[in-house]
């Protein structure tokens, strides 16, 4: 078997454009070792035949002069993303049958790069978790301690990278579903700027706050990424006209003369001191690389949670709306009228935490209470959008902090606690609601041997700085290169 399984996005392109291994050989390894781990449930879907077959056609192309950025890379998409092939679940009983007639703006970029898309990763329901618990097909592990949560919602993305089951891997990302699931899982994971990648062909979870992003081992693999999926899409509104960087990477040397923003609202007494401890070390190696660390406030940084699980289920309880059990997914049977056919198709299709979320955001949106609790989540929304854009005007170039409070718990630890669920987006909900790009990085271990990420907030459209200042970062450090102890059959 190929020693590119663990491989950066960048190793695997060098390796295929140099012919040191055929795109085919190389998804029959990955197909391989899905099989092998499939007791981590990373997957929902695996598309063999049809991945086999791009393999092929991608050996084909790159033999008569083909070089396309992606031709004949192995990646894998949550499954919350729209494509032709299989199905499109969301993790939920009321799309498991679901077939998507089109493509995602970003599936077709991808597939105009050449790449082979292995399958769909396993996610919470609708993305509405922390944790890659609230699945219809079950719960993901922890490649790094299988009795953990790999985080969520993004969860299947970040264990199927950690674990050596694709080079790199789409998530979405709506308060911190592509980061928090980076850091239990040490996996490189960006969150772009609102708009800046197409929302075309996601099932919309919030649509203010969705938004697509990578997970990749490296921060240079995450550039060419972003390279390859930024730019205005017609199809969708919300995405934005701006130019796309270069991300010529290797220009950049240093910090030299940028200012980071330590936030003292993130290192307080609800953060592990490990992590606290961990994350602060960190600093120091970009002060090394010349940047000047100033402290910072957000203050209303204490907001952001209830802000977050105030206009997100409202947003889903607007979006999920058109699931009725009429156009398509779950219908109910034996029923009479259409008021039982909504009830019943709904309490059927729906798990848990789907309906919490709907029934919160009925009720926040619901006459009465709309004033009090949405229009002044909205209002304190726009405080903390303002925080950032002091810091940013006045303070830093950008803003270094923990991703999570803690490292990965327990499956089951918090099932029954939504509270305590919501609280591990502490450090995540904030980008998402002011709009802004974030990356999380693997930057060291707990005494347990679970990883511990940190977190780089940007300027919107400020993605170089970030992907510059993590690669910068991972070339001194090797906490990303870090590979999962995992052995088949146990």
């Amino acid at each position: 078997m190929t020693d590119l399984l663990f491989a950066p996005l960048t190793d695997v392109q060098r390796a295929l454009e140099s012919k040191t291994v055929s795109s085919e050989e190389l998804t029959k390894d990955f197909l391989k070792q899905i099989h092998a781990f499939d007791r981590l449930n990373a997957y929902i879907s695996t598309f063999e035949e049809e991945a086999l077959q791009q393999a092929r056609t991608a050996d084909k192309k790159r033999a008569s002069g083909d070089t396309s950025p992606l031709l004949g890379v192995p990646l894998a998409l949550k499954d919350n993303i729209v494509m032709t092939e299989g199905e499109t679940t969301c993790a939920s009983n009321f799309l498991k049958d679901y077939q998507s007639p089109f493509d995602a703006t970003c599936v077709e970029k991808l597939r105009n790069a050449g790449a082979v898309l292995l399958g769909k990763t396993n996610l919470d329901e609708f993305s509405m978790g922390s944790s890659t618990e609230n699945s219809f097909f079950g719960a993901t592990s922890n490649p790094w301690d299988e009795t953990r949560v790999p985080g969520g919602t993004s969860g299947g993305s970040a264990a199927a990278v950690a674990a050596g089951l694709a080079t790199a891997a789409l998530g979405t990302d709506t308060g911190g579903s592509i980061r928090q699931p980076g850091a239990f899982c040490s996996v490189t994971g960006l969150k772009p700027t609102y708009g800046r990648i197409s929302r075309y062909g996601i099932v919309a979870f919030a649509s203010s706050l969705d938004q697509v992003g990578t997970m990749t081992h490296t921060a240079e693999d995450a550039a060419l990424l972003c390279s390859l999926l930024f730019g205005k899409d017609p199809l969708d509104a919300t995405s934005m006209d701006k130019e796309v960087p270069d991300f010529d990477l290797s220009t950049t040397k240093d910090l030299k003369g940028k200012t980071i923003g330590i936030p003292q609202e993130y290192f307080t007494d609800a953060l592990s001191g490990e992590i606290a401890q961990v994350v602060t070390a960190a600093t120091k190696e970009f002060e090394k690389l010349g940047a000047t660390l100033r402290e910072i406030s957000l203050p209303n940084t204490e907001l952001a949670v209830p802000t977050y699980y105030i206009i997100a289920p409202a947003e889903a309880s607007s979006n999920l709306a058109r699931f009725d059990g009429l156009r398509y997914g779950t219908r109910a049977k034996d029923v009479y009228g259409l008021k039982e056919l909504y009830a019943q198709s709904r309490t059927e299709g729906f798990g848990k935490e789907v309906k919490r979320r709907i029934l919160t955001g009925a009720y926040v949106l619901s006459s009465g209470y709309y004033d009090a609790y949405y229009l002044q989540a909205l209002k304190t929304r726009r405080l903390i959008q303002q925080d950032f854009h002091t810091a940013f005007e006045h303070e830093c170039d950008f803003i270094l902090s923990p991703t999570t409070p803690t490292t990965a718990f327990q499956k089951g630890e918090n099932v029954d606690d939504p509270i305590a669920m919501y609280l591990n987006d502490i450090y995540t909900v904030t980008a998402n609601l002011a709009g802004l790009p974030a990356l999380n990085l693997p930057c060291g271990f707990d005494s347990q041997g679970l990883p511990i990420g940190l977190q780089l907030t940007g300027k919107a459209w400020d993605e170089e700085l970030l992907l510059k200042a993590g690669m910068l970062y991972q070339r001194q450090t090797d906490w990303h290169t870090r590979r999962p102890s995992l052995t088949e059959g146990s």
